[in-house]
């Protein structure tokens, strides 16, 4: 009942509510981002959401444009600002998704929406977490996500779509709150930073065992 009918709602209202109420934060965000970091103001990126159906995430920007002397691109290290970085740090740069939520692309609470390029590279129970909509947090975020490899972050993803319930989604926004009122590195943005590109390491592991899920005896070891 609530997963199918009562979710959806909740998210229509709350975003809604959401987006009202912080209507003068988004303006004066807007024009901070606009002044500090260039123009378009938002980061548009197309991500699979429910049923890998695939849909153009928002949020603002947070790197400039800065380039080289040849006109590359610099490495994102050094086109992310202290402003940027504050950005990420409080997951303000999150706000536009609540648009996303509005539209019924995304849901308040669910598995983070990753890149396109990983769909070839999920196990068949990790592709359980596009069962759902994708959420704005979830509970691989609320997880210690820094801290924790691809692998134990899509067993928590699939573990929320498995268990799935008004109670979870109340633990997972609760502890989001915490988390991020509290400046923890838990709910920052990119495990890519801390473990690698998760579509080049599955591709790695497929092309030395053959299989896209972990080896057996480094689960073992691990648990």
């Amino acid at each position: 009942m609530y997963k199918r009918f009562v979710k959806r709602g909740l998210d229509f209202l709350l975003s809604l509510a959401g987006i009202i109420v912080l209507s003068p934060l988004f303006l004066i965000l807007a024009l901070l981002v606009r002044l500090k970091l260039g123009s378009p103001v938002l980061f548009k990126q197309e991500r699979p959401g429910k049923d890998e159906r695939i849909f153009t995430l928002c949020k603002f920007r947070t790197m400039t444009d800065r380039r080289d002397a040849e006109g590359k691109l610099l490495p994102d290290s050094q086109r992310l600002p202290r402003f940027g970085k504050l950005l990420r740090a409080t997951s303000l740069d999150e706000l536009p998704e609540l648009f996303n939520i509005l539209k019924g692309d995304m849901s308040l609470i669910g598995p983070r929406p990753l890149l396109v390029s990983y769909l070839p590279y999920y196990t068949e129970e990790e592709r359980m977490r596009h069962q759902v909509r994708p959420g704005l947090t979830g509970l691989a975020q609320v997880s210690g996500r820094n801290f924790i490899d691809w692998d134990r972050r899509m067993e928590k993803d699939v573990e929320y779509v498995k268990n799935l319930s008004f109670a979870m989604d109340v633990k997972v926004l609760w502890l989001t709150v915490k988390t991020v009122l509290g400046h923890s590195d838990e709910v920052a943005e990119d495990t890519n930073a801390v473990e690698g590109n998760f579509a080049q390491i599955r591709q790695k592991r497929l092309e030395e065992t053959g299989s896209l899920k972990k080896p057996e005896q480094e689960v073992r070891r691990n648990s």
